[in-house]
């Protein structure tokens, strides 16, 4: 590596990248960059939009995840959004990334939607969701050709005590998510879409937010956004 190429290996979204990661957005490289080595997190607060969701068969399914932070089961506009994403080393040694979405449906009500990222190789990240991580999940980043990421969730495996086995994705969903960084406004862009490949869309969101990068890593990052229990198994 020449001095100019810049060092993304402490990062567990651009290290699955790789070269790729040059490629995106230089403010896209700079969100996604956090890592204890960095020395830096990233905190996003914005506006969804849309909040929207399937049919009305599909909220018993929604319900199911929210009761561990998994889905949102709500609908609306321009709702109040922050995603908090915070660097630390987990209980198992592993560089870890929170994924904390907060979406404030009404006063003095809120959805939240846990996750953590840990590397997983070349070209993957590993997903666990919600509270108590039941719900590792692969992750395929991409850059497309305009600087933005694109990552799509894989295969999905439910973990709870000793139990173990790879989650049936006709009763799942599939997430598409692809962020940018738009200019003009000075602002981090983000669509998110869940579908299911038998019934069609679940729910998703679109939105913008713009960013602070704290100096909070390691044992500074608030407890509130760390996962309740975690899972060793992949």
């Amino acid at each position: 590596m020449s001095a100019r190429e810049p060092d993304f290996t402490g990062s567990v979204v651009l290290a699955a990248l790789g070269a790729d990661a040059a490629r995106l957005h230089p403010m896209l490289q700079r969100r996604f960059g956090v890592s204890t080595a960095a020395g830096y997190s990233c905190v996003g607060r914005g506006v969804m939009d849309r909040l929207w969701h399937g049919p009305a068969w599909t909220l018993p399914f929604l319900h199911l995840g929210a009761w561990r932070n998994i889905l949102v089961p709500d609908a609306g506009s321009d709702v109040p959004f922050s995603v908090e994403n915070y660097a630390y080393v987990d209980s198992f040694g592993r560089e870890t990334v929170t994924v904390v979405r907060t979406f404030e449906i009404a006063p003095g009500r809120r959805r939240r939607f846990d996750a953590t990222l840990v590397a997983d190789g070349p070209g993957r990240v590993l997903d666990y969701l919600g509270t108590h991580q039941h719900l590792a999940v692969d992750l395929r980043p991409s850059v497309l050709a305009d600087g933005r990421l694109r990552i799509v969730s894989s295969a999905q495996r439910f973990y709870e005590g000793r139990v173990g086995f790879r989650f049936p994705m006709l009763f799942s969903g599939t997430a598409e998510l692809i962020e940018g960084y738009d200019e003009g406004r000075g602002r981090y862009t983000i669509e998110v879409a869940v579908s299911n490949e038998r019934f069609g869309p679940l729910a998703g969101y679109s939105g913008s937010f713009t960013c602070e990068f704290p100096q909070v890593v390691g044992d500074a990052v608030p407890p509130a956004v760390r996962p309740l229990r975690e899972e060793q198994r992949r």
